[in-house]
């Protein structure tokens, strides 16, 4: 059976101008000896994420990067989805961190969840994050990975580690926040890490 490390794209653009996203995505695929580099480090443009799920918004990203830079990129879009708030914030995620002067904060961002929450009673504090992969080729072809976990939210929030939302979410079978966490757990059982999986056993099936 091929080793899908070997069919990992090299050197791989990680379309994100997130320096947590980019950073995840590195410790992903830094043990398949793939180089990458954001594209932030790249210099290229951020791009605006005008779809309607992640699936596009990734594609979106992945495509835009791809093109510009000549070579294979990965693209990440994920977001919390609150079940009291039918989803919400979603593809939205980044958006509900914009403070007044459009500056992103993620404290304020999880006090907008909690709030939100609270005014629908409190009761379901069920969640969960999605992430989903893109990979374009330069030509703009494109295949999609997606990853979940499902957890609770809590308050306040707990963790200085991880990013976004993470210290307000308690994955199932756990205790601790995701922003209280070791990396390497999260990497473990993140919706990215479980996007991953597929996006590598994707890989495999097609170099058999």
């Amino acid at each position: 059976m091929t080793d899908p490390a070997r069919l990992l794209p090299t050197p791989l653009v990680v379309a994100t101008h997130n320096p947590g996203k980019a950073r995840e995505i590195a410790d992903l695929i830094r043990p398949y000896g793939v180089d990458s580099a954001s594209a932030a480090e790249l210099g290229l443009p951020d791009v605006e994420e005008t779809g309607d799920t992640f699936e596009a918004n990734a594609a979106l990203k992945a495509e835009a990067a791809a093109a510009r830079a000549g070579r294979f990129a990965l693209a990440d879009d994920s977001g919390l989805a609150v079940d009291a708030l039918d989803g919400a914030p979603g593809i939205y995620s980044a958006r509900w961190a914009e403070d007044a002067s459009g500056k992103r904060d993620f404290a304020y961002a999880m006090r907008r969840v909690w709030d939100a929450v609270q005014k629908t009673g409190g009761e379901n504090l069920r969640a969960r994050f999605v992430c989903v992969l893109a990979l374009s080729n330069p030509g703009g072809a494109i295949q999609h990975w997606r990853g979940e976990v499902e957890g609770t939210l809590v308050w306040p929030p707990r963790g200085d580690r991880g990013f976004g939302y993470d210290p307000m979410f308690v994955p199932d079978g756990y205790a601790i926040t995701f922003g209280e966490m070791d990396p390497d757990e999260k990497h473990a059982i993140s919706h990215r890490a479980r996007a991953f999986e597929r996006f590598l056993a994707s890989l495999k099936q097609g170099g058999e």
